[in-house]
């Protein structure tokens, strides 16, 4: 009993800013986080995310609606800040009555704070450093997420172990700051509670559950890996910026840097503008992932995860999943306790 009381007090800033029973997020995966397991996640204590991904405004406005349906408690929309129809989809996100946004890829565009803001809903972006955590802070946002290279797909180069040291002290007293990142077990959820995190955000540990969509082979595949079989993509030309993305290595990752190669070509040959080249990329992205979430292609698909992909080993319900993580927080809390009284004694 102990323990639960201070889980929930270490949780309370992030549970009363999404309105969910636990602090832990579903990280928004394309083609995986979608009405079903958003839904699940919800209903089970924890905060799901709509990943937009590539989505027109009509496709959003379809998912959100969907997922009413299966869920009356809070959730959220995950949208990519380059999305060609950024405004429509926040214009969709009112209509519905969205209360948390997330805004993810990059620096928010100019009039995408004012206008998710405008809505009423509580604005999220990711923070890969220390100063960048400050300037959003400054521009307004409502609470940051920070992501470690131990993540699965889009990644930045710094892990959460050093991310957290270097942004909790400085900016969590600010706003509630949500860690990323290779988290795969209570202990871990527990530890960095502990070192000011207001919650959590963990994707690997629910794409495979029994109500992802995800198709068996992507499932199964996840099942056989180990940390060291989710890579990071190597970018093969410097004047194409491209965001790492970490999958588990499989053909589809050589078929990347031929994709990067085709793009180089083409800004060379002035086909292609810099900000159409890295959307071309980003296609490709949603393309492969849909391969191999979708319709099983495990070979040529990309199979986005990250490094707490070994510690994925069965299909289990999401309910099932999120219990056992508090189970693990509150039994690693009871334990600190119990030491913290031994040396005293």
């Amino acid at each position: 009993m102990a323990s639960t009381q201070t889980l929930s007090a270490l949780m309370a800033r992030g549970t009363d800013f999404l309105g969910s029973e636990y602090a832990i997020i579903c990280g928004a995966m394309s083609w995986v986080s979608e009405r079903h397991l958003v839904a699940a996640i919800s209903n089970a204590g924890g905060f799901g995310l709509i990943a937009c991904g590539a989505m027109t405004p009509a496709l959003l406005d379809t998912e959100i609606a969907e997922t009413k349906t299966r869920t009356s408690r809070p959730f959220g929309v995950n949208l990519i800040t380059m999305h060609p129809q950024l405004t429509e989809l926040i214009a969709v996100c009112a209509r519905h009555g969205v209360t948390h946004v997330v805004l993810a890829g990059g620096l928010p565009p100019p009039g995408s704070l004012d206008a998710i803001k405008s809505m009423g809903a509580k604005l999220i972006c990711f923070a890969p450093a220390l100063s960048l955590a400050k300037k959003l802070i400054r521009s307004g946002v409502d609470a940051l997420v920070i992501e470690g290279s131990e993540a699965g797909g889009h990644i930045g180069p710094v892990s959460l172990t050093v991310l957290a040291q270097e942004i909790l002290p400085e900016v969590a007293d600010q706003v509630p700051v949500f860690v990323a990142g290779g988290i795969g077990r209570g202990e871990a959820i527990a530890a960095y509670l502990e070192m000011g995190a207001a919650g959590v955000q963990l994707g690997t540990r629910f794409a495979c559950a029994t109500e992802s969509i995800a198709h068996p082979n992507f499932k199964r595949a996840f099942f056989r890996a180990s940390a060291r079989d989710a890579v990071a993509s190597v970018q093969h030309d410097a004047r194409l910026p491209v965001i790492p993305v970490r999958a588990l290595k499989n053909v589809g990752t050589e078929l990347f840097t031929a994709q990067q190669r085709d793009t180089a070509r083409a800004l060379d040959e002035g086909s292609l503008a810099m900000a159409e080249a890295q959307l071309q990329i980003e296609h490709y992205w949603a393309g492969a992932l849909r391969r191999a979430v979708i319709d099983g292609d495990v070979e040529n698909g990309s199979l986005m995860a990250g490094q707490s992909v070994g510690m994925v080993k069965r299909e289990e319900p999401v309910a099932e999943i999120m219990a056992e993580l508090v189970a693990e927080a509150e039994a690693a809390l009871d334990l600190r306790t119990t030491r913290r009284a031994a040396f005293a004694a």
